[in-house]
């Protein structure tokens, strides 16, 4: 095996994190994953499945809560993929363990709190001399990649929207399996979530309908959930009006959505009660949701997975989509929750090995979402690639029309 890039990849041996080492044990320039996990059982089971890859693969026990033996993990490492959660509770502390150490850190954070927090320890960072990616999975991530594309047609932002399908033509998330990324989403769904209005970042109540008007006569509602984008774009896109992350989302789920936000706020059911509701809906909750129905809007055309923004070109108003292909074997992966956070979070990882490799990591070192550090092209065709396809267009489109 060749010498190279040593990686931890901390919660490995999970269902995200195993996507992603996976896929990182055979990318160039890496020359050992340390698949580190509580459950040593699980990531000795994954480094044998792995022993053939190009990468030396290695199980180690971990305990993130233990910043002493994590210390010593990071001390050893280039670069850390983080794919432990809940964020909410782990994600700081392990970005600053990394800080301490010197260590390169990209993570898959879609709980917007601690992205904030995270994103507060750019000094800290570029003093340590690293580059941290924050939200590198499929949303935030890929959907941020898909904003930065948009983004670029336009000379002012003013709207910029990035969306995800829960239960549309079977894409996306599932609202009938109980899990912790259930519990995440009752999360995001109950108490107050931030949006971009007026170019200032505010708290509103989620499920609030936006009714959009895409290029190519794409138009429908769709409904805003917590998730980080908003906070994201706020630093590096800087939209004038509105900016929110929105689930592409029948009037039926949302309506029962509704009715398990309500609940949730007012102390009546908590999180993971609301979870398993997702699975096993109790008919009172059915029946309450039923007239709220029939005044949600439809997703209309809208495309699964997509990213919109408005704004000026040339002085003239321009709407610009970039989004998912309509044939894209993507569509696929985003059916998948496990491959369509872990992969990209492995495509991106590939980007900073190369700029280690090149010397060029020193002009990313601080604290980054991923379309201030990412290059989407280049990550878009890495992806179109593992599906055997040769170029970002084969599976991501972007449209732009006049207003």
């Amino acid at each position: 095996m060749a010498d190279g890039i040593t990686v931890v990849a901390l919660g490995g041996a999970g269902a995200m994190g195993s996507a992603a080492v996976r896929l990182a044990a055979t990318l160039s320039g890496i020359g050992k994953v340390v698949v580190a996990d509580r459950d040593i059982d699980a990531a000795k089971r994954l480094s044998v499945e792995l022993a053939q890859a190009s990468a030396q693969v290695e199980a180690r026990s971990i305990d993130v809560t233990d910043g002493r033996t994590l210390r010593e993990l990071l001390d050893d490492a280039d670069v850390i993929i983080n794919t432990v959660g809940p964020f909410f509770r782990f994600g700081v502390g392990v970005l600053q363990a990394a800080i301490e150490t010197g260590t390169h850190y990209l993570d898959i954070c879609d709980d917007w709190e601690p992205a904030v927090d995270m994103l507060e320890l750019q000094c800290a960072a570029r003093e340590a001399g690293i580059c941290a990616v924050v939200g590198m999975g499929a949303s935030p991530g890929m959907s941020n990649l898909l904003a930065a594309m948009a983004v670029s047609r336009l000379d002012i932002v003013d709207d910029l929207y990035t969306a995800w399908p829960v239960d549309v033509d079977g894409e996306g998330e599932s609202v009938d399996t109980v899990s912790a990324a259930a519990v995440h989403w009752m999360q995001q769904i109950s108490g107050k979530v931030p949006v971009v209005r007026e170019g200032r970042i505010v708290t509103e109540a989620p499920l609030r309908s936006i009714a959009l008007e895409l290029p190519g006569g794409r138009r429908g509602n769709a409904y805003v959930v917590g998730h980080p984008e908003p906070v994201m774009f706020h630093r590096t896109f800087s939209p004038s009006g509105h900016s929110a992350n929105l689930m592409v989302i029948t009037p039926e789920t949302v309506a029962f959505l509704d009715v398990l936000r309500a609940d949730i706020d007012k102390g009546i059911i908590d999180l993971d009660a609301a979870a398993e509701e997702l699975g096993q809906p109790s008919l009172r909750r059915m029946i309450r949701a039923a007239p709220r129905m029939l005044t949600r809007a439809d997703h209309g055309s809208l495309p699964l997975f997509f990213a919109s923004a408005t704004g000026t070109f040339d002085g003239r108003a321009m709407r610009v989509v970039a989004r998912i292909a309509d044939d894209s074997p993507i569509s696929e992966l985003l059916s998948d929750m496990a491959s369509a956070t872990g992969i990209p979070l492995a495509l991106g990882l590939a980007q900073v090995v190369s700029r280690l490799a090149d010397g060029t990591i020193r002009d990313r070192v601080g604290v980054h979402s991923p379309e201030s550090v990412i290059d989407p092209e280049v990550l878009f065709t890495a992806l179109a690639r593992l599906f055997d396809r040769t170029d970002w267009r084969e599976i991501v489109t972007v449209e732009s029309e006049f207003r």
